[in-house]
Formats: C-alpha cells, structure tokens, sequence
C-alpha cells in the first residue's frame, strides 16, 4: 500500500500565498506522475496542476501563472506554490499519485487525506 500525506494547508488572506507539501509513502517503486486536485465546497472534485517522472508539469488554466508544481526535495514528494490566492481558491486539496509498486505491476492511482485552503479576508 502507499500513503500520501498533505501538509501547509491553512488561512489566507486574498493576495496572499501558501505552500502546500505531500509525501508519498509505502511500496513505491516508481511514480509516474503526481497530481495536485481541489474540490471546493458544494462543487466537484477537479484538476489543479500536475507534474511527471519528467517533470513535466500542466496547469489548470484557472491557476496559470499564480501556481507552480515542483518535485519536493525529499524522494516522492511535490510541492504547490499558491501565489496571489482568490477566494475561489477557497477548498480542500488533495495529492494524488500513479504508482507502480513493483517493476512489472499496473500503476494504481492512490490519494492523500485532503488539506484544507480557505481564502479570506
């Protein structure tokens, strides 16, 4: 099993940034990318930024240019940059993986706990 374990969650003043943190756990052997998802309250669960093996990185076009993914420094681990947060930006996000926990295994998707983000003045 793998666990994903978010941190730097918080509140937040319009303008303001925060850094969100996750750490992937567990039978790991390779990860091919790792994702970043919000769902706002009322609404679906949606999209915000991921990053490949090769870091590769894509965007929701609702935080282009205000987020930035990266490869955290620890193995297994990515970053979000939140910079000049609206409170649209107001909702629990997630960490998500596609991992192989074997050379010759599928890739099974696996989710972290969810961070709560509230932009507010």
């Amino acid at each position: 099993q793998v666990q994903l374990v978010e941190s730097g969650g918080g509140v937040v003043q319009p303008g303001g940034s925060l850094r969100l943190s996750c750490a992937a756990s567990g039978t790991i052997f390779s990860i091919r990318a790792m994702y970043w998802y919000r769902q706002p309250p009322g609404k679906q669960r949606a999209l915000v930024a991921f990053i490949s093996r090769d870091e590769v990185t894509n965007y929701a076009d609702s935080v282009k240019g205000r987020f930035i993914v990266s490869r955290g420094n620890a193995k297994n681990a990515v970053n979000l940059q939140m910079n000049d947060l609206k409170p649209e930006d107001t909702a629990v996000y997630y960490c998500s993986a596609d991992v192989q926990d074997s050379e010759w295994s599928e890739l099974h998707r696996f989710w972290g706990q969810g961070t709560q983000v509230t932009v507010s003045s």
